[in-house]
């Protein structure tokens, strides 16, 4: 039963980080998919500038679709002030919420519950950055901890390009994370209520599946489900899942693996508010799993609570 029909849906989109743009995306098709559905739902676009508890108090929603990306959207905050005014949300809660979006924190969560992970290192100041990859080995990730959508990330194989990666990401929120470059496949598995939807492996033509793979190129190739074999699949699968319960997610989302040549899996990341453009998984994984993008938006919605 969907307690949402009939209530009014602020689907909030935009916001103040650099994924406005991907999340204004996201929002116009959740927009789309919940009028499909028959719900009474109005888009919040917010920006810099603007309060969001008086738009939504303007709006006068019952529940929001949170279609917001990165900072100040998928960090807690957002889901505080939620909480604070007392209106239903999807996506997860404040505190896996903050935790997921900070890599700094989710890395240390996963060394210690057992989630394999790349061997990795938060530059403190005074840190060499070349000291760190030495010893890592190269080649190796260089990102920005509190972003998302690759924003800031550069994969760097050469010690001369090291210092304009470092410096590229430290433009970006949170500190700057060294990371071990997992050479091998690239899959990510769907998530929605605390079960596996599906499977994806991303070819992207660049080699680095980035920001412009991601939203700007169309020669990425996207296999759903993902051709693994069983073992592999079973792995993936239950490295995901384990991650998602060990953050403490809710509602949808999406986890980000690397599969090296030797079978081993490795999550690099838990996104709580996946996208949901056109060309974003989640829609692509649950497409496979019978659930067209209208319906993927209205089951998301039925996840929509109080997390705290």
């Amino acid at each position: 039963m969907n307690t949402f029909l009939g209530k009014r849906i602020g689907v909030v989109m935009g916001g103040l980080s650099a994924e406005r743009e991907v999340s204004l995306s996201s929002g116009r098709g959740v927009l789309r998919g919940l009028l499909e559905h028959g719900h009474n739902a109005v888009a919040i676009e917010w920006g810099d500038g603007q309060e969001l508890a008086t738009m939504l108090r303007a709006e006068r929603v019952d529940a929001v679709w949170n279609a917001l990306h990165g900072t100040y959207g998928e960090d807690g905050c957002v889901q505080g002030l939620l909480e604070c005014m007392r209106i239903p949300y999807t996506g997860s809660g404040v505190l896996a919420s903050a935790i997921a979006m900070d890599k700094v924190a989710t890395k240390r969560i996963f060394d210690r519950g057992g989630v394999p992970t790349p061997e990795w290192t938060a530059l403190a100041p005074g840190d060499s950055a070349h000291d760190v990859a030495r010893r890592t080995g190269w080649p190796v990730v260089v990102k920005p901890s509190r972003e998302g959508s690759s924003v800031g990330v550069t994969i760097v194989e050469r010690e001369e390009d090291l210092d304009a990666a470092v410096t590229l990401a430290d433009g970006y929120h949170g500190v700057t994370l060294v990371e071990r470059f997992i050479p091998g496949r690239e899959v990510q598995v769907g998530l929605l209520d605390d079960e596996v939807l599906g499977t994806v492996e991303i070819r992207p033509k660049s080699g680095f599946y980035d920001y412009e793979a991601k939203y700007v190129r169309k020669d990425t190739e996207y296999l759903v489900p993902a051709p693994l074999d069983s073992a592999l699949d079973t792995a993936a699968r239950a490295a995901s899942l384990a991650a998602y319960r060990l953050l403490g997610c809710a509602g949808h989302a999406r986890v980000d693996c690397r599969i090296d040549p030797s079978g081993g899996v490795f999550v690099l990341e838990v996104n709580t508010l996946p996208g949901m453009t056109a060309t974003s998984l989640l829609p692509k994984i649950a497409a496979h799993a019978g659930l067209d993008y209208a319906n993927l938006v209205d089951r998301i919605l039925r996840t929509a609570a109080l997390r705290e």
